[in-house]
């Protein structure tokens, strides 16, 4: 059975590292950034054996909200809704983007003991509604299909 934890730690260094932006796995990151993700672990599906196999393969879902906040050195300012549509942008090409010539993945997700099969944008259901919004946020979720390597 593949252990979810690696892979939500894997996801996340994999985000910050390829975005440059920080990353907080279920809340806001240490520190008071005004551009950052947050990581969200949602649903799991377990496909083929009964659980003890050790072959059992995985698809979990995770979903990604890209934040722009105020600037705290700015009273009175508010999230960019171009900052969070270029890091909602920014997430896609790095969870699903591919090289034209060689079709491999333009940022490997290294997870010990796994393989990684498929990657896959789940639903986006977009950025805020109300541009005067101090915080401005845009989600998706993506779906990771996984095998044991």
């Amino acid at each position: 059975m593949i252990a979810k934890r690696p892979v939500t730690i894997a996801l996340a260094a994999l985000l910050a590292s390829a975005s440059n932006r920080p990353v907080g796995r279920g809340k806001k990151p240490p520190g008071t950034p005004q551009h950052y993700y947050l990581l969200y672990s949602l649903d799991t599906a377990l496909e083929g054996a009964p659980l003890a196999d050790e072959n059992e393969d995985l698809s979990p879902i995770y979903q990604v909200t890209s934040v722009s906040a105020p600037d705290p050195t700015r009273p009175g300012s508010s999230g960019d809704p171009d900052q969070v549509e270029w890091m909602a942008d920014k997430a896609r090409e790095i969870f699903l983007g591919r090289h034209p010539a060689t079709g491999l993945w333009l940022h490997p997700l290294v997870i010990p003991g796994v393989s990684v099969m498929g990657r896959s944008l789940d639903v986006e259901p977009g950025g805020s509604s109300d541009p005067a919004d101090a915080i401005m946020s845009y989600v998706q979720r993506f779906r990771f299909d996984l095998t044991p390597a």
